[in-house]
């Protein structure tokens, strides 16, 4: 048996206790109710004994419901998630002061759910159980960065390539990197974009436009064959930076600014998809992975607590021919239904592990029961080491388990602001027993935890979030209540906006008072740093950090850091001191990692450096720059053919990056490939014009003996480069005075 049959039967396991898949067809009488056909049975026996045997038969076919919906498995599927989208702050939804046309135009011509839900207000956890069906309980992701959703979990694009789809997702954050698990099934899976530095953080997201801009070029190229599309937006996530003219049109309003401009990215989409007649052949499915709290409830941005203001998201499903128009479905649904959903609007079987059910029923009014639904938060607990929020929503009742427990009346206070645990003491305890029952049901033996390495949480940390911010509690010790330390939480959200708004000082300010108050938290060390280094005071980032290692000596993040930035102020003894620390308490730690390659490659260690940044790259294969010091380590140690294999892989991803071109060149130059050296130093003359790759270039022209272009280029060189009266420009002058002499005799 291959082991793609065997990956298969393993994930076609069904959960325990569950019965086995329904038909994919839906049976009408069943879907309706025994009370209900009751009714309907008793109706039509009044219209039989009054009229004709065959006007009768007629009344039969007209009053009957519906008994099967014709699934279609030549749709197109098109899933859009929205980052941190309240869906009170959605047009449709209500919120007057939306621009959001596009998303209106889907739900209007469409089913919006108007009372959706997330199970986990975070976003890896959050689409885990979107694309498997399955709670947090069983697919086991439980926060951002620290998981990976494993193989023997059937996702949505798995069920869908099986089906013979074309599968492709373009996503916008670090945080649903191919790395954590969400790429199983995509044939296509981009999540790689801008070159950056082998360190910097400015790949940790990008925007609608550019994601969109992505899914289209492919689109473009695929939309003839059927297909499933996934579309992640990250725009409205701190920090709030829409971009012009959304920025001027919604000043004061960002956040509304970042919806409008991630509507606009959905109405080219939508747009496309009618330019190439696919529109009405296509199930879109919208949804928002968590929402935003915006101050509410204590809570600047979101995963602290599981309260309503994080847990509803936009839900709206666009069938095009296949589905009805303009319905609202007011009953209380899941992001879990979201994979049964499409599965059997499409007729394709359910997998035996989803949790969720198909809203099939809902969206042709067959139910209009709400759906109950776990949640969750263990954002608290591995991130602060305050306790996790667990909980429950049953009909109108939400139920968290905390270490004190709070029970809502969702239709009578939905802003959740009296808390009926006391005077509802019974009926929290059924809750609790419920939410008991359903984590011993639900859960599974699956383990998805991993490590996080520092660049992971280096990324994570420039997208707003910190991971592992305080040491784990003694064992058996209480956890504090998540309520109890909204200050402690609101003083670190207060420092990041600051730093986000890049007003450094007061950042500074408040991070030290942050250290002041929790010295523990080597985070807290960490961000100060940052602040500092991008006020160009290494100095005073080297202290902060030599300081959090005194303080917080377990943290290798800190050494790592260290090690970085006293190598840029050229303090390399201490800079190998500290990376070496950094590896013997984290083997994986990836900005030692690479710290130790850059220090091995000045001193000419390079087979030392050429290990070193293999190891970075095993943690981030993609990364260009990193990629682009491996090939130099290699060329440098004589290992000029394993080099051009790379310089090979990087012109095929990037035809325009010069540097590529000019470095390739120069080794197969060395390498007596003349004809080659000057094809690559030529484009590296034509992509970047500049003094560097004149001088080159006018070297291998000189060597083939084409002096009068040398002689060019040689000219150029001196007349462009802002180098001072260096052995270099004075070698190039003699160099150009013998060619223009010899040339003259």
């Amino acid at each position: 048996m291959s082991n793609r049959t065997k990956s298969r039967k393993k994930k076609d396991q069904r959960l325990p206790g569950r019965p086995a898949p329904a038909t994919t067809a839906l049976q009408g009488p069943t879907a309706a109710g025994p009370a209900r056909r009751g009714r309907r049975a008793k109706r039509l026996a009044v219209v039989v004994a009054g009229l004709g045997l065959a006007l009768a038969a007629f009344l039969f076919v007209l009053l009957r419901p519906r008994t099967r919906f014709e699934g279609d498995s030549g749709t197109n599927v098109l899933l859009i998630t929205l980052d941190t989208t309240r869906a009170d702050r959605i047009g449709s939804y209500g919120w007057t002061g939306a621009r959001t046309p596009s998303l209106d135009f889907l739900a209007s011509n469409g089913i919006r759910f108007a009372n959706a839900y997330c199970q986990v207000p975070l976003t890896l956890p959050s689409h885990s159980s979107l694309m498997t069906g399955t709670y947090p309980l069983y697919h086991q992701v439980r926060n951002n960065g620290s998981y990976r959703l494993k193989g023997d979990l059937a996702t949505l694009a798995e069920v869908l390539k099986d089906a013979g789809f074309r599968t492709a997702a373009f996503v916008s954050s670090f945080t649903v990197n191919s790395r954590f698990g969400l790429n199983q099934g995509f044939e296509v899976y981009d999540d790689r974009w801008g070159s950056g530095g082998a360190l910097e953080d400015s790949g940790s997201e990008r925007r609608a436009a550019a994601t969109a801009a992505s899914f289209s070029r492919w689109l473009e190229a695929n939309g003839r064959q059927k297909f499933f599309g996934w579309v992640h937006f990250y725009d409205p996530h701190l920090p709030y930076d829409p971009p012009s003219p959304f920025k001027e049109q919604f000043a004061g309003r960002p956040y509304d600014g970042e919806i409008a401009s991630m509507d606009e990215s959905i109405g080219r989409i939508v747009d496309q998809l009618r330019d190439q007649g696919l529109l009405e052949n296509t199930l879109i499915v919208v949804a928002g992975d968590h929402g935003e709290a915006l101050g509410e409830k204590g809570e600047l941005d979101h995963g602290l607590y599981i309260y309503d203001v994080t847990l509803k998201v936009p839900l709206i499903i666009y069938g095009g021919k296949r589905l009805p128009r303009g319905i609202v479905v007011p009953s209380r649904v899941r992001l879990v239904d979201v994979m049964p959903t499409v599965l059997e609007i499409l007729g394709l079987p359910q997998s035996g592990r989803v949790q969720g059910l198909s809203l099939l029923d809902h969206i042709l009014g067959r139910r209009k029961d709400d759906l109950g639904s776990y949640i969750e938060s263990y954002y608290p607990r591995e991130n602060y080491n305050w306790s996790e929020l667990v909980g429950l929503i049953d009909g109108n009742w939400k139920y968290i388990r905390a270490p004190r427990e709070e029970l809502y009346d969702l239709a009578g206070d939905p802003a959740e602001e009296r808390n009926e645990i006391g005077r509802e003491g019974r009926r929290g305890a059924d809750l609790r027993r419920k939410l008991e029952e359903m984590v011993r049901e639900q859960s599974s033996a699956l383990e998805a935890g991993r490590v996080m390495t520092s660049e992971e949480k280096e990324r994570l940390r420039s997208l707003g979030y910190l991971a592992g911010s305080a040491p784990a509690g003694a064992p058996g010790q209480a956890l504090p209540d998540p309520k109890d330390k909204i200050e402690e939480f609101a003083g670190i959200c207060r420092a990041k906006i600051l730093e986000f708004e890049g007003d450094l000082g007061k950042a500074v300010e408040s991070y030290r008072a942050l250290i002041a108050s929790y010295p523990a938290a080597p985070d807290h060390y960490s961000r100060l740093a940052d602040v500092h280094i991008r006020q160009g005071d290494l100095e005073a980032a080297a202290g902060v950090l030599a300081q959090g290692i005194g303080r917080v000596p377990e943290a290798p993040l800190l050494r790592s850091k260290l090690s970085l930035v006293c190598f840029r102020l050229g303090r390399f003894e201490e800079a190998s001191r500290a990376a070496g620390e950094a590896l013997d308490m984290d083997p994986l730690d990836y900005n030692a990692l690479v710290s130790s390659g850059w220090i091995m490659s000045r001193s000419g260690r390079y087979g030392e450096a050429i290990d070193y940044f293999r190891r970075a790259l095993d943690i981030e294969p993609g990364n260009r720059s990193l990629r682009l010091d491996q090939a130099r380590a290699l060329a440098a140690a004589g290992r000029q053919a394993e080099a051009l294999e790379i310089y090979g892989t990087l012109k095929d991803e990037d035809p325009n990056d010069y540097a590529v071109h000019q470095e390739s060149g120069i080794i197969l130059a060395s390498q007596g490939n003349m004809a080659a050296a000057l094809e690559s130093l030529g484009k590296a003359v034509s992509l970047h014009p500049a003094a560097e790759t004149y001088l080159n270039y006018a070297a291998v022209l000189e060597r083939v003996g084409n002096r009068a272009e040398a002689v060019k280029y040689l000219r150029l060189y001196l007349q462009t480069t802002t180098e001072g009266e260096t052995p270099r420009k004075a070698a190039v002058r003699k160099a150009l005075e013998h060619l223009e002499t010899t040339g003259r005799s």
